[in-house]
């Protein structure tokens, strides 16, 4: 049987990029695995790693080269080339372009190009605005369809107060429930 493919979107919260690196390589065992990175998750050398260190271990996981420009994501849609789009971790910026239909990057440009099929897309939050300047784009997201997100909570209610991230260990089973058009709850935790 065919695996069904997976565009993998990753931005910039590099901080998480290990959690979710780890979840790409368990993925691949059930899904055809399309990595998308965002201009700056591709691009940027951080203190949680190097660019091409990331870029290495992605190609490798998923047996192909990153999309990382807009005109290689914009035949996502027109091609059928995915039967569901994860965008994890998905920033503060990125959840704002796609409420607002901002294609300005290899991640944005690849949901809407998905979109076009009305097929799901799961959105695994890291932003350390969520319950300030992001909360209204989270909530205009859960208002749109074929939208779903990965459960998520707060990370540090003491140092960090508006800052959530996903529970990344739950993207398997929200693509699962994705997949039959539902949203796995409790979706904050």
């Amino acid at each position: 049987m065919e695996k069904l493919k997976l565009g993998f979107c990753l931005t910039g919260s590099f901080c998480t990029f290990q959690a979710v690196l780890e979840q790409m390589e368990i993925l691949r065992e059930t899904y055809d695995i399309i990595p998308i990175m965002s201009y700056h998750a591709y691009e940027l050398d951080t203190r949680f790693g190097a660019a091409k260190e990331h870029i290495d271990r992605i190609e490798a996981l998923c047996g192909r080269k990153i999309i990382h420009d807009i005109p290689s994501a914009e035949p996502i849609g027109p091609k059928k080339m995915t039967d569901i789009m994860l965008v994890a971790p998905c920033s503060g910026n990125t959840l704002a372009k796609l409420t607002l239909g901002i294609t300005d990057t290899p991640v944005a440009m690849s949901v809407k190009s998905h979109l076009r099929n009305a097929k799901p897309v799961v959105i695994a939050i890291s932003t350390n605005d969520a319950l300030s300047g992001s909360a209204k784009n989270i909530g205009a997201l859960l208002n749109l369809k074929h939208y779903y997100f990965v459960p998520f909570r707060q990370d540090n209610c003491q140092g960090k107060p508006t800052s959530m991230v996903a529970d990344f260990w739950q993207i398997p089973e929200t693509l699962a429930a994705a997949l039959e058009y539902r949203q796995i709850e409790p979706m904050v935790i």
